[in-house]
This record gives structure tokens, C-alpha cells and sequence, in this order.
């Protein structure tokens, strides 16, 4: 597709576009081709972390069975973000039920990211350095800018 196209679809002027697209190659989201322009293995991760789930398919954190804590993740980002932020009994309940492995196998449709929650929830981590683990897990597969 050429420029004036894509910028129109994405409400943008040529010249936006433009300097948008030069913007992501200069960060590394995407390559200069023969043809135009290809999404790099970075972009790609990142248009992953930010990519909402299928309505009804949010990971809903509690702290035991029949107790939510009203907290939701809509994305791989916003999942991030709100271990950062939760209550660690909530991720404690989670990682030794396996549902943060099963959650990123059939939903966010990650295995590799799925083996190392399983491998986590073997540890019998606690607390804050459960935490740290499960953020270090999410970093090392998707680069900490794309969860921004």
C-alpha cells in the first residue's frame, strides 16, 4: 500500500506518516526493504504486549477462590503492569494454581512464556520476590519499552 493510503487509514497526513514510519525504523519496530517497509522480531513483540484479548478473556486476579480483587488485564502490557501493583497474596494464589500459565498458552498464545510460568510455579516464590520474578520472566521475552 502506498503512503498517502496508509495514512489515511490510520488518520494520519502523508507527511505524519511519514515521520511516524522513519520514527519506528529509527527505534528498531521496523526495517527499511527493497519494497518499502517490514515489522522487525521488536515490533512484533511490541504490537504483541499491546494487542487487547478477545472480550471475556481477561485475566481476572484473585486472592483465593470467590475473592477478586476487582483488577483485570485486557493485554500482555496490562498484565505487566498490574503485578507491578497487586496485592503479592493475589499472585501467590495464581502462580501455585497454574492460571498465569494456562493464561498466556490459550489466550495470549504464548508457550514459551507459558513453560517459564510453569517453571515458576515450582519455586515456591512468596511475596515481592515473586514478583520480581514474574516481571524479570515478562522482561526477558518482551523488551521492557514494548510494555510501556
Amino acid at each position: 500500500m502506498d503512503l498517502n493510503e496508509f495514512g489515511r487509514l490510520v488518520g494520519l497526513t502523508t507527511n505524519e506518516a511519514l515521520r511516524q514510519i522513519l520514527e519506528l525504523a529509527k527505534t528498531g519496530h521496523l526495517r527499511s526493504s527493497s519494497s518499502g517497509y517490514s515489522i522487525t522480531e521488536k515490533g512484533k513483540a511490541a504490537l504483541k504486549a499491546h494487542v487487547h484479548v478477545p472480550k471475556g478473556s481477561e485475566f481476572n486476579f484473585y486472592t483465593a477462590v470467590g475473592q477478586p480483587t476487582g483488577l483485570s488485564a485486557e493485554s500482555l502490557r496490562d498484565f505487566y503492569e498490574k503485578i507491578k501493583r497487586i496485592d503479592s497474596a493475589s499472585l501467590e494464589f495464581h502462580i501455585n494454581r497454574r492460571d498465569f500459565k494456562n493464561w498466556m498458552q490459550a489466550v495470549v498464545k504464548d508457550e514459551v512464556l507459558a513453560d517459564e510460568f510453569e517453571s515458576l510455579s515450582t519455586q515456591e516464590l512468596k511475596g515481592e520476590n515473586l514478583r520480581e520474578k514474574i516481571a524479570s520472566v515478562i522482561e526477558s521475552r518482551y523488551p521492557v519499552e514494548a510494555l510501556r
